[in-house]
């Protein structure tokens, strides 16, 4: 009975990786509709890195006036978010805080760059250190799509448990908590619509 553990964690990650790879070649994958979720190069000191692709179905200026509206009172209703807050902006960099529900003693500091023409937010996690991590940064890409606006956020991270983390194909791993979020932004988007259509760019 002593050796179960090691080989249930070589089960757990095959099979992740045999769903991640499946999920690579097939983003039209009927699982999970317009999300594809794929595993890239980590960074050269180590760690995770993903891909998460998604479509939202609103046209391209409505979901960007959405993803930059850092003052909001609508992430706290995912169900990843206890608490966010905007500190500071100063002109196209944001700082925001953000708690989340399964780590609420911990309090993630992001600052994030705004470029309006290329449509690119490029995040950086300000203390690693402080909350257990090594470090923690990517970006998030917009582009014009048929179907309204494709999202395109990678990103690079490093933890304790990072690998198994990542690697775990049921609930409470890396593709339930980036599948449910694509889902929820979908979903949100179209309640928010009209808060954002008639917004200033």
């Amino acid at each position: 009975m002593a050796g179960w553990m090691p080989r249930l964690l070589v089960l757990c990650c095959w099979a992740a990786a045999c769903g991640w790879a499946a999920a690579a070649e097939d983003p039209g994958d009927k699982a999970d509709g317009e999300i594809r979720i794929a595993h890239l190069a980590p960074d050269p000191r180590g760690g995770r890195a993903y891909l998460l692709d998604y479509v939202v179905a609103v046209p391209i200026d409505v979901h960007w006036r959405f993803k930059t509206d850092f003052d909001n009172d609508f992430l706290v209703q995912n169900r990843f978010i206890r608490s966010h807050r905007l500190v500071m902006r100063d002109a196209d960099t944001v700082i925001t805080e953000t708690q989340y529900t399964d780590a609420p003693d911990a309090l993630f500091r992001w600052r994030t760059v705004v470029n309006a023409q290329t449509r690119r937010l490029t995040f950086e996690l300000l203390n690693p250190e402080q909350i257990g991590q090594r470090f923690h940064y990517g970006h998030i890409t917009l582009a014009p799509s048929a179907h309204g606006t494709r999202v395109t956020q990678v990103a690079y991270f490093d933890f304790w448990g990072a690998a198994f983390w990542a690697g775990y194909p049921w609930r409470g791993g890396m593709r339930e908590f980036l599948t449910y979020t694509a889902r929820w932004e979908q979903e949100t988007i179209l309640k928010l619509r009209d808060r954002y259509e008639g917004s200033a760019p």
